[in-house]
């Protein structure tokens, strides 16, 4: 993949805060948060709507949300009728798989420009009841689309937190380990927004209030002033028998986002004057079992720099969702990563997890960071529900 005369490269990269469950964003319809990301990124890179070839996003919980919800949002934002739009779905790891088949799809011809990321609006998820033949006598349950489609397995029937416990119990983390690696992520997050370091990937979304539409451009999910005596007070909340591990606060939340990218290839870059932010040098999917579905990444990673002829000392930094804390630790511990490498501005647990954002998310925060810091080489990785992992190396030139 890294050899290619004429490379695959993002030209932009924007993203949506990440707002709380039922918090900023919730009144926002999901198309409406992929709507603003796609007029931004094609503002940033000085293409005219009409120019894009083709739309690609992730979105998990589409129950609920209209026909098609990526060709709302695409239509929303001034693209015409003449260009599609459609999603994919791979649960957590749907933005970024987005951006691998923009990249597919340049690579074999099909499209000069693309764009691609996730949306997500946890927030506006439905509950469900099936009612086809209809409830003869008594009472019905409904079912919520978050647990049912999104963080249940489908193949033990449990939720995505006893399969980072299986994975605590596997790698032998701790309690007090998964603790720490939460509270230096809400730290290192506090340390960047007050830092701005966030500021220039986001794009601010106006939200309707009773006072009239507010702009939103901070993410309102990380707790500043976190500490470890708070964090280690919070209890087991899958396990209560005496062995659970995970917490509220060890673990990510449940969150409203969106993020898109713009995706060529060089020559394309060079006859607009564009700088690209990145090369896409390699990606790699792959499948483990769903029980300790957590480290998905730790093969994706392998997999991924081995295409790109990388060894993983020449990467300079690394953006892996925090799903769970005790998912961080057990694959930062089987990879040998220098833990001041990853997520080094904090990740999911302070920021959140929009489902089907969260892939293009990361690596939108990836490409800013590289840029920021002069860093040449960056991996973006994420575990995914169902026992999946995905990464994607990418390299600044």
């Amino acid at each position: 993949m890294s050899k290619s005369s004429d490379p695959v490269v993002i030209v932009s990269a924007a993203r949506t805060i990440i707002g709380s469950f039922n918090g900023a964003l919730s009144k926002v319809p999901v198309h409406d948060l992929g709507s603003a990301v796609i007029k931004e990124v094609l503002k940033r890179a000085a293409v005219a709507p009409e120019e894009v070839s083709e739309v690609i996003f992730g979105h998990v919980l589409t129950a609920g949300c209209g026909q098609n919800p990526v060709r709302q949002a695409s239509v929303g934002a001034g693209i015409p009728y003449s260009v599609p739009a459609w999603s994919c779905q791979m649960i957590c790891g749907s933005g970024l798989k987005a951006v691998c088949l923009a990249a597919q799809s340049i690579g074999m011809g099909d499209s000069s420009i693309v764009v691609a990321g996730g949306m997500e609006s946890m927030s506006k998820a439905p509950h469900l009841v099936h009612l086809r033949t209809g409830v003869r006598v008594g009472d019905t349950q409904l079912a919520d689309s978050i647990l049912c489609d999104g963080l249940t397995d489908a193949f033990h029937s449990y939720h995505m937190g006893i399969t980072a416990e299986n994975v605590a119990k596997k790698w032998q983390v701790t309690k007090e380990d998964q603790d720490k690696v939460a509270v230096l992520s809400q730290n290192r997050t506090e340390n960047a927004q007050k830092a701005g370091y966030f500021d220039k990937e986001i794009v601010p979304v106006f939200v309707p209030t009773k006072n009239g539409r507010t702009e939103v451009r901070t993410d309102e999910f990380p707790r500043h002033g976190t500490n470890i005596e708070a964090v280690s007070k919070l209890k087991p909340y899958f396990l209560k028998d005496g062995t659970g591990t995970v917490t509220p606060a060890n673990a990510s939340g449940m969150n409203d986002g969106a993020a898109a990218v713009v995706v060529m290839k060089m020559s394309e870059a060079d006859n607009r004057g564009l700088k690209p932010l990145a090369q896409i040098v390699s990606w790699s999917q792959v499948g483990v079992e769903p029980s300790i579905m957590g480290t998905g990444p730790i093969p994706a990673i392998k997999q991924a720099v081995a295409k790109a002829g990388w060894s993983l000392e020449d990467v300079d930094l690394f953006e892996i969702n925090e799903a769970f804390a005790a998912l961080s630790v057990a694959i930062i511990k089987e990879l040998g990563l220098n833990p001041e490498k990853v997520n080094f501005q904090g990740g999911a647990i302070a920021l959140g997890h929009p489902l089907g954002a969260s892939g293009c998310r990361i690596l939108v925060t990836l490409l800013h960071a590289l840029e920021r810091t002069g860093g040449r080489r960056g991996i973006a990785a994420l575990c995914i529900g169902g026992g999946m992992g995905i990464a994607m190396c990418v390299q600044r030139e």
